[in-house]
């Protein structure tokens, strides 16, 4: 149970960064103001917030936690096995 937990705190924490990171570069945060970091800000812009509600979407249907069931039940095991 403590790694859902924590996969599901470090989740959300990585969808805080990406789709924060997309504000900010679209806010033009770091004052990037001329013509190829113009261009680039925008489009990193773009691909962090897609990427940011993909994570978000995953994070919510729970497809991400597909290799932990294997790794808690052994965990689970584990445990009862010592008590």
């Amino acid at each position: 149970m403590i790694f859902k937990t924590l996969r599901i705190f470090f989740g959300v924490f990585m969808i805080l960064v990406y789709l924060g990171m997309a504000y900010l570069l679209y806010i033009n945060f770091f004052d990037w103001n001329t013509e190829p970091w113009l261009t680039l800000r925008y489009v990193f812009a773009a691909i962090l917030a897609i990427y940011g509600v993909y994570r978000c979407y995953r994070q919510v249907k729970g497809t991400d936690y597909y290799r932990l069931r294997d790794m808690e039940e052994r965990f689970d095991k584990d445990q009862k096995d010592q008590h």
